[in-house]
């Protein structure tokens, strides 16, 4: 991300030091919120593991409803993160997995989701010395 000023000629030039782009910023921001909500990781988690079908899924994640599940498919399908596929058996099978995207995505989700296991202890003693130091 970087930070554009104007030339006298009218240009535009990276401004030394600034790493902001206000459209870098934005896309970062957006994908972000879309991919870095608790059941959108917790979806791209389990699905690395390989396809599975919707109540598979519901229940390899635990605590997350119906709904809430099918907006969070939904919105990772329309994103290009995992691809849907509709079995014609009776009933109808559905199989949810990660697209080749979702995959690359499934990279940093690990590397997060390890790094938090590995540094909650630490956070945690971070948040009792600054409640600590507030209640003082």
């Amino acid at each position: 991300m970087r930070d554009r000023e104007p030339e006298a000629q009218g240009g535009t030039f990276l401004k030394p030091g600034h790493l902001h782009d206000t459209e870098d910023c934005r896309a970062v921001s957006e994908i972000l919120q879309r991919i870095g909500d608790k059941w959108s990781l917790l979806v791209v988690r389990r699905l690395g593991d390989g396809p599975m079908r919707f109540n598979e899924l519901r229940h390899a994640i635990g605590g997350i409803s119906q709904k809430m599940l099918t907006t969070t498919l939904r919105t990772l399908e329309r994103d290009g993160f995992v691809t849907r596929t509709v079995f014609a058996t009776i009933p109808p099978r559905v199989d949810y997995e990660l697209t080749e995207l979702g995959r690359e995505l499934l990279v940093p989700v690990k590397g997060l989701a390890e790094w938090a296991m590995a540094n909650m202890g630490r956070v945690n003693e971070a948040r009792r010395r600054f409640d600590g130091e507030l209640a003082a």
